[in-house]
Parts: C-alpha cells; structure tokens; sequence
C-alpha cells in the first residue's frame, strides 16, 4: 500500500487530519516519485537482459540445476525458472513504485515456501536466484536508483530464507 492510502486510511479510521509528520511521509513519497519511476522503468524495459544475466550466474553458480535430474533440467523446467524470474522482478517494480514493501507480499510472498516445498523446487535455489536478479538489475542503475532498489530484493530474500 503506497504512503498516501496508508496516511488517508489510518487518519479516516481516527477521524482527523493527517498529522504534520504524515503530511511530511507523504510529501517524501511524492519527492521521490521520478526515481520510482525510473527504476520501475528499468526493470521493465531491461526484464530480458536481467532475467538472462541473472539465470546465466545462477547456472555458473548451480550447474547441477540444470544438469540431468536437477530442478532446471530441459528446456521446458528451465522455461518455468525464467518465468518466475520475470514475475518476481515485476513484484519487485509493484513494491518501487508503490514506495512500500507489502504489494510484494500480499501479492507474491505469502505462502510461497509451502508451494515451492510441495512443487519440490528448493527454496535456497530461489533465495539464490532472487540474488542474481539483484546483481544483474542493479548493474543497470545509477548508484543512488541502486541503493533504492536494493531493499526491495533484500526483502524477497529475507523472506525466502
């Protein structure tokens, strides 16, 4: 939820105004609207390029995924990785522009362990490609956009561990 429906929902459920503070939160929000944007566009426009570096380090990194038997093997189970790949980087965007972590888990994290855990996908594989993501997204950012980003991963790491 963005700042500004969190700030109008809590002072609603009070009824009062938005404090000078919330008023201050939401002022913030707005100043770093172009910077979320830019971010946001660079994930989107890059999606293949980092979708493909990432998975390219994550191979060197974890042969054995796509080696016979692996989770990875064949073109259809690797197809499947990609995918998700794409769809967490687009979470990820969600969580940017709405300048909050919860679009991220109310729409991507909650009870994503119990379902790699009953597909048999090993999580700490996951863990390990939401890293390369980071790695290969943020070498497309300037070090300020990076260091905005770079939460935004952590929390999808974080929670997966």
């Amino acid at each position: 939820m963005s700042v500004v429906t969190q700030v109008i929902l809590n002072a609603d459920e009070e009824l009062r105004y938005p404090s000078s503070g919330e008023l201050k939160s939401i002022q913030n929000f707005l100043q770093t609207g172009s910077q979320r944007m830019r971010i946001a566009a660079t994930l989107a426009d890059n999606e293949k390029k980092i979708v493909q570096e990432a998975s390219k380090e994550l191979w060197k990194k974890r042969p054995d995924f796509i080696a016979p038997g692996g989770n990875a093997y064949g073109d259809k189970q690797r197809a499947l990785c990609l995918r998700d790949y794409g769809w967490y980087l687009r979470l990820i965007s969600y969580g940017i522009l709405a300048g909050d972590k919860e679009p991220i888990e109310k729409i991507g994290l909650i009870g994503v362990k119990e379902m790699y855990n009953s597909l048999g996908v090993p999580v700490p594989g996951m863990v390990e490609s939401i890293r390369c993501l980071k790695n290969a997204a943020l070498a497309l950012m300037s070090d300020e956009d990076a260091t905005e980003a770079a939460p935004y991963f952590d929390y999808i790491i974080q929670t997966m561990s």
